[in-house]
């Protein structure tokens, strides 16, 4: 009688640790899966997806190019826009980045053609590629 009264608690104790706690840092992306906020279109390229978690709320929000991230900014008028962290794959290793410390290059093929490469490095950035900030990065989408 005693187990068949402590077995909702034992279940209650499962299911709490299954759930995703992850609250800082860069979520699981369910790549072909995952839609962009934005534009809706299904996160399927693993270099040049770009996450944001809300400081207040914990929702993370998911884009398939940053420049769906910036114009999502302008558009929904997102007031932390300036300080939340936000998470950009590396173009060649596809590694969770710092996008405000992120270096870019232009001119590349991405999923909503804005052309905005990050890398962790610049030193893994080819010669002769123009290399940007993410504030002109900012400054470039329209």
């Amino acid at each position: 009688m005693l187990k068949l009264k402590l077995l909702p608690l034992f279940l209650f104790f499962i299911f709490l640790g299954c759930q995703d706690k992850i609250e800082s840092g860069a979520a699981k992306i369910n790549w072909d899966r995952d839609m962009c906020d934005r534009c809706v279109m299904v996160l399927s390229d693993r270099k040049h997806t770009i996450q944001l978690r809300d400081p207040s709320s914990k929702k993370v929000y998911k884009f398939d190019d940053i420049g769906c991230m910036v114009l999502w900014f302008n558009e929904e008028k997102i007031a932390y826009k300036d300080s939340v962290q936000i998470w950009i794959t590396d173009a060649i290793s596809g590694e969770w980045i710092d996008a405000r410390s992120a270096f870019y290059t232009t001119q590349n093929v991405t999923p909503m053609a804005y052309g905005f490469s990050a890398y962790k490095n610049k030193e893994s950035i080819k010669s002769g590629d123009e290399i940007i900030t993410y504030d002109e990065v900012l400054k470039r989408v329209k």
